[in-house]
């Protein structure tokens, strides 16, 4: 027979002990729980007496806790407010939005421009787009899905592969109308990106393998967030290394064009869903789904 709920201490009690050691006054804790300050001592005797120990050291004019009350008062507030949390949630519908975090880039390049086609299909549910290159603690900072991007063997335990990663260079039309070689690199301006974790997306490693590198372009602009080079890009301020899955949209709709035809393929890489513990809500888990189809679009 299992006897834990039979052994617990009384529990009643917790709410007078937990109102008693924030305001250390039995007497405004009585005002606060609509009880007396008899009841309220009582209920912090029959405390102290099912655990053994004093919860507080009484005086005259003041009440203090014991190292025992302290310990037991934090923990205690933790369990109340989780308590009361949830029955809040079980008597009404919870009506939180759907939380994701991505990166800056991924945010403004790809989820962003498909939110409008989401809202659209799915007009009762709240999205919350929390958009950083730190990488946060999923279930500390409330968030339901991430998209990130990292090496495959990095990929979280149950992530789902939303697609890889192929870069290809890219400008306004104005710019793309022919390929970049020894004649047309002297008078183009070249959008780089100042992130060495990313050598893929630079322009020192690009022109190398074509057997550029000993050639000059008329200039360089150097961007440390990569949405911010594509909208360069976009405005025709020079030729970018375009991160094919991001900037597809963009390349459909004519604000981009392929400057020649040299995709490469980054292996070992890819963007991913990740979801926050075993069990979504229903709208966490349709707006997953959504993602999903986004990335592997029907023909």
């Amino acid at each position: 027979m299992d006897r834990t709920l039979l052994d617990l201490p009384p529990l009643d009690p917790l709410r007078g002990f937990v109102a008693a050691a924030r305001h250390l006054s039995f007497t405004r804790a009585a005002d606060e729980l609509c009880l007396t300050q008899s009841a309220i001592s009582r209920q912090v005797q029959a405390l102290e007496s099912a655990l053994g120990v004093r919860l507080f050291v009484r005086r005259v004019r003041s009440l203090t806790l014991t190292p025992e009350g302290a310990r037991l008062s934090v923990a205690a507030r933790s369990w109340l407010s989780d308590y009361a949390s949830l029955s809040a949630s079980l008597r009404e519908p919870d009506s939180r939005p759907v939380t994701v975090t991505a990166s800056i880039s991924i945010a403004a390049l790809w989820l962003v421009p498909r939110l409008a086609r989401f809202q659209d299909q799915y007009p009762g549910i709240d999205v919350r787009l929390d958009a950083t290159n730190r990488i946060v603690d999923m279930g500390r900072d409330g968030i339901d899905l991430a998209i990130r991007y990292c090496a495959d063997r990095d990929a979280p335990a149950g992530a789902r592969r939303l697609f890889g990663e192929t870069v290809v260079p890219v400008a306004s039309p104005a710019l793309a109308s022919a390929p970049l070689d020894r004649d047309t690199l002297p008078a183009s301006v070249l959008l780089d990106y100042d992130d060495p974790h990313y050598p893929w997306l630079r322009w020192d490693g690009w022109l190398a393998a074509i057997g550029l590198d000993k050639t000059r372009p008329r200039a360089v602009l150097t961007f440390s967030h990569y949405d911010q080079l594509i909208q360069a890009a976009v405005a025709g301020q020079g030729i970018a290394i375009g991160r094919t899955e991001l900037v597809s949209d963009l390349i459909a709709n004519g604000s981009l064009d392929v400057v020649g035809a040299a995709h490469r393929t980054v292996e070992g890489r890819s963007f991913w869903l990740v979801a926050t513990g075993d069990v979504q809500r229903p709208e966490v888990a349709q707006f997953a789904r959504w993602v999903e189809e986004e990335a592997h679009p029907r023909a």
